[in-house]
């Protein structure tokens, strides 16, 4: 990790006490009425960091779960956690119940990559001690799932799982149906465009049909309105004009940044200790190179004692006739 190789572990460990510092954002904002987005709830930050490309979302969730107030909240591709500990988050600290089912297979793909047990097990950890109530991990293929859900049951859709064409419009298409009117369904990076994401181009067709806004940050996040909004501030948000647009696009990403400076100091205990493992790693291999090179030097010096006997013996001088001898046969051959 090179940008912790040039830094000493005082300084690291003191980076990583701040993490209890409040960024500026948690601060009490003055409110402007005429921006509808901007809630003390716009200000908030996650409890949980777990590594995610959707860390600049976090305040725009909190948001979202303000004004939809939703009953039960759906998302396919869970992985670590990140979004649906967002969402969990906000309603558990707005008072308001809610429903959060959590989709995934926990294995993995070609773009997130591919894991073992551990991180279901730390998913799991976190639902289980700090949400209980609301968040409920469903294991499995989200085809071999839809069953379990029936049609207009849910006010939030989270689309976050394969990243192909194919794949995003399968999810959209086997699950648009299990969100209420007046719901919304997410879906995330629809800036993606190399690797073979394809959830852009579904994005692009859903948007000539249907009342929509777009986020660039954050890999892109596709917002969309399931039939006519039911709240003022979801209206505004889907009839919101270029210049309006802007304004919002701008200050969800200035907040969206503070929740990737504070993931990002989150993760510095844990790297850290990664650095500290690898040092330690280090300076065994250095200890044991050290003892090898000690062995090598006791072998030359036993070596050496063995010619300097050797030469200086009596068998060796008698011989030293025939030796000279020979070396003249070979430079005549």
């Amino acid at each position: 990790m090179p940008i912790l190789r040039y830094v000493c572990w005082q300084d690291l460990e003191r980076r990583s006490t701040e993490l209890t510092i409040p960024l500026a954002s948690q601060r009490a904002p003055m409110m402007d009425q005429s921006a509808f987005w901007l809630r003390p709830t716009s200000y908030w930050l996650p409890v949980h960091f777990p590594v995610s490309a959707w860390n600049t979302h976090a305040p725009f969730a909190a948001w979202l779960i303000d004004v939809l107030r939703p009953a039960a909240v759906v998302e396919l591709g869970t992985h670590m956690g990140f979004s649906c500990f967002a969402f969990a988050e906000a309603a558990a600290r707005l008072g308001h119940p809610t429903i959060i089912s959590a989709l995934d297979s926990w294995q993995g793909d070609e773009h997130a990559g591919f894991y073992g047990e551990e991180v279901l097990e730390s998913v799991r950890a976190i639902a289980e001690r700090d949400y209980p109530e609301s968040v409920r991990l469903v294991r499995g293929w989200f085809s071999d799932s839809r069953p379990l859900f029936a049609d207009a049951s849910t006010d939030l859709l989270h689309i976050d799982g394969r990243h192909g064409y194919e794949d995003a419009r399968e999810d959209y298409e086997e699950w648009r149906s299990v969100v209420r009117d007046g719901g919304v369904i997410l879906f995330h990076d629809i800036e993606e465009r190399d690797r073979g994401f394809g959830v852009w181009r579904l994005w692009e067709q859903l948007e000539r049909e249907h009342s929509t806004f777009m986020f660039h940050h954050g890999h892109g996040l596709g917002v969309l309105a399931v039939g006519e909004a039911r709240v003022d501030a979801l209206r505004g948000l889907f009839s919101a004009d270029e210049v309006t647009a802007d304004r919002i696009r701008a200050d969800f990403e200035r907040l969206g940044a503070e929740s990737e400076i504070r993931s990002r100091l989150a993760a510095l205990p844990e790297e850290l200790r990664h650095a500290r493992l690898h040092t330690t790693q280090l300076e065994d291999k250095v200890a044991w190179l050290e003892h090898e090179a000690e062995d090598l030097r006791v072998a030359v010096r036993e070596r050496d004692h063995r010619i300097k006997d050797l030469e200086s013996s009596t068998s060796w001088r008698v011989t030293a006739p025939l030796r000279a001898a020979g070396r003249v046969l070979r430079r005549r051959e």
